[in-house]
């Protein structure tokens, strides 16, 4: 049975050395610290390479995230694997959970979570989710 949990969560982002080839396509790294609210109450640890063109609004980028904390009161971490693309400000997310990344009660998780920025800034996921 899949489940669908909505909250907020706070991000702070931290500018990480790109190695020459990352350089040379112009892309750039990223580490990302997250504090997830609501039923998926936890902290993220996210390390991304991306791309952007901030004129025309068109980019991409790719990224891990481990997640580690409780998922409707079940403890355990687990990883997502992002892949995203914006063309003229209209996105494209791909966020999944990596297969057999769960631990403890969260062991067997599935699922996909979407993000969304609403005005202002403030972060806000939806992650659909099941427990094999």
């Amino acid at each position: 049975m899949k489940n669908i949990v909505k909250g907020k969560f706070q991000v702070k982002g931290t500018p990480e050395p790109s190695d020459p080839t990352v350089q040379a396509i112009g892309a750039m790294r990223m580490r990302f610290d997250k504090r997830f609210e609501g039923a998926l109450d936890a902290e993220g640890t996210v390390a991304m390479t991306g791309i952007m063109d901030r004129d025309i609004g068109s980019g991409g980028y790719v990224a891990l995230e481990r997640i580690a904390g409780s998922l409707d009161g079940k403890k355990g971490s687990f990883c997502l694997q992002h892949n995203c693309l914006m063309s003229k400000g209209a996105q494209t997310q791909d966020i999944r959970v990596v297969p057999d990344t769960g631990t403890a009660e969260l062991k067997g998780l599935t699922g996909t979570m979407r993000i969304e920025i609403a005005d202002g800034g403030q972060h806000f996921y939806v992650f659909e989710y099941e427990l094999g």
